[in-house]
């Protein structure tokens, strides 16, 4: 169920794609963006991991880089009976941590060095066992290709700004709506995606959160790596993040934006501490 909803909402933010090239360059717009669509996913699925992956600047590393990460992530990929993924770093002083990959047979997970030194060990282990989590519930192929997909819209609706702005549209053009077409394109198709986003991601980071920590072995492991990276992420976001790739972060890396807080892809921090705090591992 879970995995035909994510589906379902794939297609409809494909639709809103369609609808964005409509309204930006009418019928012609449409077929154009029809054939971008599928372009962009067949690209996304052999490739998205690595667009994400060098838009963070993230670097991979081997164990003798990094033994104790390395290690950690060997333990817990034995644990929960998946192929070991690759391993990055990125270079950013705020705590955060995502995974991607098309499929557990060619996964990465990425953790800031503020995460590194913010986290203990046993944190670490928490955020990485929630990161495992994602991989074996395909949940990371959804969340690169709606990536891919939610940047293109905004870049369609950044053009239909401009095209309103400098008057890109003739007078009684109907075939694309005219100025009103292209204001909703502008303003209303990237609210849109970002809701998309928020359906797709929110309830699958609970699935993750209780997943994650039976993969750790204890669910007061990641509980406690989320308040750490919750206060830290209300001061500072992750350098260089936006919207379209925000939900694939374990805490929101907009989070102290006041866009961020009114569209988050995540749920409450508080909330998804308190399911941890409840859960008994049998």
């Amino acid at each position: 169920m879970n995995a035909m909803k994510s589906g379902m909402l794939m297609i409809l933010m494909t639709v809103l794609f369609l609808l964005v090239g409509g309204m930006v360059g009418g019928q012609t717009g449409m077929v154009i963006a029809f054939g971008l669509a599928v372009i962009l996913n067949g690209f996304s699925y052999w490739f998205s991991d690595r667009i994400v992956l060098k838009m963070y600047r993230a670097k991979e590393v081997s164990e003798a880089d990094a033994p104790e990460l390395v290690g950690i992530v060997r333990e817990l990929a034995t644990a929960a009976a998946l192929p070991m993924p690759r391993v990055y770093i990125i270079p950013d002083a705020t705590p955060n941590a995502f995974a991607t990959g098309r499929n557990p047979t060619h996964s990465a997970v990425a953790v800031t060095e503020g995460l590194l030194r913010t986290l203990d060990s046993h944190e670490v282990k928490g955020v990485l066992g929630h990161e495992l989590a994602h991989v074996q519930h395909r949940d990371i192929l959804v969340g690169s290709v709606v990536a891919v997909l939610a940047g293109a819209i905004m870049m369609l609706a950044s053009m239909a700004r401009w095209a309103a702005i400098f008057g890109g549209v003739r007078s009684g053009d109907d075939d694309n709506g005219g100025f009103l077409g292209l204001m909703v394109a502008a303003i209303v198709a990237p609210i849109a995606a970002v809701m998309i986003q928020m359906a797709i991601s929110r309830s699958r980071e609970f699935m993750a959160d209780e997943a994650g920590a039976r993969i750790a072995g204890n669910p007061e492991f990641l509980a406690s790596a989320l308040q750490k990276l919750e206060m830290s992420s209300r001061r500072v976001g992750v350098r260089g993040a936006g919207p379209q790739t925000a939900h694939m972060f374990i805490v929101n890396p907009l989070k102290g934006r006041a866009f961020a807080r009114m569209f988050s892809t995540h749920p409450p921090t508080e909330e998804r501490v308190r399911r941890l705090r409840e859960l008994r591992l049998g």
